[in-house]
């Protein structure tokens, strides 16, 4: 027996309804983005342009901020346009994508982190090795192995999600 859900979009409330309100949060939200989108583009172009910064932790430092500009510019345009709006809704499929973004690049940044702490530790326990262990290989199947776990994590996360009875009314008084 499948469960059918007869919820097609989703009204969100948002966090205030005073016009005044939304447009000062539109405006704080859209100068966190684009700090957030300059910082991380910044260190992405300057550890890779730099070739005094070719050590494995400035290789996961590099990915981890391109993740993470990403993660931001898949979130923020959405609450921004819906802070401009009046009626808010998204879809179920659009909610489901949006979730599985997330869910797929925060559990892509949490495996990134673990995997620079392992750096660090080898750089730390091993110095002399260093090099020998934390090679270009190495570092490219680690940053793999980081990208997989976000995508196991974010399957994982929609099945049990959309797999939830949606129930009750699309409209609201």
């Amino acid at each position: 027996m499948r469960l059918s859900n007869n919820v097609t979009e989703f009204v969100l409330l948002g966090l205030t309804q005073d016009p005044d309100v939304q447009k000062a949060l539109f405006v704080m939200v859209l100068l966190i983005y684009n700090v957030t989108m300059m910082g991380n583009l910044l260190i992405g172009v300057t550890t890779i342009g730099s070739p005094s910064l070719g050590s494995p932790m400035y290789f996961f430092l590099a990915y981890l901020s391109l993740i993470d500009a990403i993660y931001s510019t898949a979130m923020s345009p959405k609450l921004m346009t819906d802070l401009l709006c009046d009626k808010i809704t998204i879809s179920l499929s659009a909610c489901m994508g949006q979730l599985f973004i997330e869910h797929l690049l925060g559990g892509a940044e949490v495996f990134l982190l673990v995997v620079m702490a392992y750096d660090r530790y080898v750089a730390i326990s091993k110095p002399l090795h260093y090099l020998n262990i934390m090679n270009r290989q190495v570092c490219i199947l680690l940053l793999v192995v980081a990208v997989v776990g976000g995508f196991v994590h974010s399957v994982v996360q929609i099945v049990f999600v959309y797999n939830l009875p949606f129930c009750g009314p699309n409209v609201i008084d």
